[in-house]
């Protein structure tokens, strides 16, 4: 990729150029993984500073530089995650869950269903139902096998179903 090339030799606009390019994806897919604008917004930066110091480690021969990007935001996000869990203690977890909001908009329900899915379910649906990859490329993200990203998006649905299926009992 000449523009990352152009930045590892110091060139910001080539910097600025890709952050242009993949900023949206990378935001969406933290966004979707965190259900939260401000987190995923914070976790956009990360990947960005990562990549400006880390920027040799992308490999060309080894995929695309926005599917690239993706698995260091899965990364950065599996590390905030652990990280938090290892500080909230257990009394607290219920009381840190989202509550359920009787006026939001399906779109809004959805979205907080996603975010409540267990995290190997959440990235199967953000990879392959929102940001539209194949199971080959969500398997190479993930780093698993093709029918593991099939079997866990398989099982996701059910989830999301049966959780907005109770949701849609409980308000009428």
């Amino acid at each position: 990729m000449d523009l990352l090339r152009r930045f590892r030799d110091g060139d910001r606009d080539a910097f600025t150029s890709i952050y242009r390019a993949h900023h949206p994806a990378v935001f969406r897919f933290a966004l979707y993984m965190t259900g939260d604008r401000n987190r995923a917004a914070d976790v956009t930066q990360d990947v960005f500073v990562w990549l400006i110091h880390h920027a040799e480690s992308y490999d060309p021969a080894r995929g695309e530089l926005g599917a690239f990007l993706l698995g260091v935001t899965r990364k950065i996000l599996q590390r905030a995650n652990s990280d938090a869990r290892r500080f909230v203690p257990f009394a607290d977890v219920r009381e840190t869950a989202a509550p359920a909001q009787r006026d939001e908009s399906e779109a809004d329900e959805l979205r907080r269903a996603i975010a409540a899915l267990p995290e190997r379910y959440r990235e199967a649906v953000v990879l392959c139902d929102l940001e539209e990859k194949s199971y080959e490329e969500a398997a190479s993200l993930l780093d698993c096998a093709l029918g593991t990203v099939r079997s866990r998006l398989h099982r996701a649905r059910e989830l999301l179903g049966r959780k907005l299926k109770a949701r849609q009992g409980c308000s009428v």
